[in-house]
């Protein structure tokens, strides 16, 4: 059982991996074994990742390059076959959202997201999957959203992107699968990172909303969804393919529900 999910020899690439769930994700790549490289933009948090992954006893390779250019990701890549080897898991996390109201957002704000939350996965993906098709074995995973599911108010461009990353996941797996390259994809809900410590302060009506609607009645963690990837990393999900895996403890599958309503 424990095989299942030994990644000892495979080389993983996290996006957008300096911090919050990236970061989560990286570190439980290494604690099975994977050589785990972690992309970013700035060198402050690459320099702080490794610093995180130190204290874990845990080894790391991180660059700089623009998920978005396709020759600055070809140099990247090319850098991480040269020094640890071609990729085996691609994690693609990097995104970025901005809360604006439609009416009152910039075209080039839409396209900003889309470019990084979207377009950069097909980027990266279009560039490491030769390798992954030449050693017939192969894991894509892009993390998603709820937002894939439904909208809310402000996050126009964020949810367009995520909904538009789910199908693209499932067109990657209808290209891909044969090769014995599974694609899929995670949809955390809400999740208790450094981005949403406003939001869980008590009193925040944000909160409250999360709280009283999450079924668990609770915010996620970082390695909770870690731990999800760990498995779609694995030879555990040798057989799921073009899945979206939402770790969001029920609150997709809630309609209404309101912590401490009577129950009908």
């Amino acid at each position: 059982m424990i095989d299942l999910f030994n990644l000892s020899g495979k080389v993983a690439l996290v996006t957008g991996g300096t911090q919050g769930i990236g970061l989560a994700i990286g570190m439980v790549l290494a604690k099975a074994g994977a050589k785990v490289c972690v992309n970013g933009r700035n060198e402050e948090k690459l320099l702080s990742c490794r610093e995180a992954f130190r204290k874990e006893g845990l080894d790391v390779y991180t660059l700089k390059f623009d998920i978005t250019d396709e020759n600055d990701v070809d140099k990247g890549i090319t850098e991480i076959e040269r020094e640890v080897g071609s990729v085996d898991i691609l994690i693609n996390n990097a995104g970025i959202i901005k809360r604006i109201p439609i009416l009152d957002m910039p075209v080039s704000d839409f396209k900003e997201v889309i470019e990084i939350d979207l377009v950069a996965t097909f980027v990266m993906a279009k560039r490491v999957v030769p390798k992954m098709i030449e050693k017939r074995s192969g894991k894509i995973i892009n993390i998603c959203s709820m937002m894939s599911e439904y909208g809310r108010k402000s996050v126009s461009a964020y949810a367009s992107a995520k909904g538009g990353l789910k199908l693209l996941t499932k067109n990657m797996c209808v290209e891909w699968a044969k090769y014995n390259i599974q694609v899929n994809g995670i949809g955390p809900g809400y999740i208790a990172t450094e981005m949403t410590g406003a939001l869980r302060e008590k009193g925040n009506p944000f909160n409250d909303l999360v709280m009283s609607r999450t079924p668990a009645g609770k915010w996620g963690t970082p390695e909770d969804v870690a731990n999800a990837a760990l498995f779609l990393a694995s030879k555990a999900s040798d057989f799921v393919n073009g899945h979206i895996l939402y770790v969001d403890g029920g609150i997709l599958a809630n309609f209404g529900y309101v912590k401490g309503e009577n129950e009908i």
